[in-house]
């Protein structure tokens, strides 16, 4: 009788024992955000035959309001994208001329990179906008991770039908993030590296992006500069300050 109870017991008690995957992603999404942040960073596109560096400034208050500057090359000097709530606008001061991107824009390629309109200015929310699965643990360049599994809701508006994320067990950085389109195919690989601590947060501060299709090309951002919980007025995200922030 005392071993049927035990054996009864025995999924439950290890079901208790499986983290929450929610809990995880939220709090490697919270890392690299924070309250509010301000960043400095250079992007790398590399192809085979020519490379091209491009650097840029950001501002972001939670998930909500974004900000982000090209302030080089000077071709590209000026423009803006500008994120309020689920709307994404973009200025062009080389032609004068104000944007708002629809979602259909999202999976389109950001200033030429191997990262996707949603990569950068996150229209969609990790957190909120997908399911999450635990799948285990793995070991990642030395770091213990977490494996867990994104699928989109259904009634989400979302560029990815499934991502795999790898997320470092004791300080919840991720290190792996693995993107799939709606038919199960690899798209992009993201691998993050270069672990430091910034402002008290242990973090990667080197996100590479491998699209799976061309493995000879890649696209590299470094962070330069980073801060977080800054203070910030939620008016600095206006499309007034989109065209004259410097």
């Amino acid at each position: 009788m005392l071993l049927l109870v035990w054996l009864n017991l025995l999924p439950l008690n290890f079901s208790q024992q499986v983290p929450d995957a929610k809990e995880i992603i939220r709090l490697a999404d919270e890392k690299m955000r924070g309250a509010s942040s301000q960043a400095e960073m250079t992007m790398t596109i590399q192809r085979p035959d020519w490379k091209r560096e491009i650097k840029m400034k950001s501002w972001a208050i939670g998930t909500e309001k974004s900000l982000i500057l090209i302030t080089s090359p000077a071709r590209d000097r000026g423009t803006a994208f500008l994120k309020l709530d689920k709307e994404i606008w973009n200025w062009q001061p080389r032609i004068d001329r104000e944007i708002k991107l629809p979602p259909s824009m999202m999976m389109q390629s950001w200033m030429g990179s191997d990262f996707t309109n949603d990569d950068l200015v996150r229209e969609s929310s990790i957190v909120e906008d997908y399911s999450h699965f635990y799948k285990g643990d793995t070991v990642i360049n030395g770091y213990s991770c977490h494996k867990v599994e994104l699928q989109p809701k259904e009634e989400a508006a979302v560029v990815w039908g499934r991502i795999e994320a790898f997320i470092e067990k004791n300080e919840y950085f991720q290190l792996l993030i693995k993107f799939y389109d709606e038919d199960d195919f690899l798209i992009n690989t993201q691998v993050l590296s270069d672990v430091k601590t910034v402002d008290g947060r242990v973090i990667p501060t080197r996100m590479e992006m491998i699209p799976e299709e061309q493995k000879n090309q890649r696209t590299i951002i470094q962070y330069d500069f980073l801060d977080f919980d800054i203070d910030i007025e939620s008016n600095f995200f206006s499309k007034q300050n989109m065209r004259r922030v410097r």
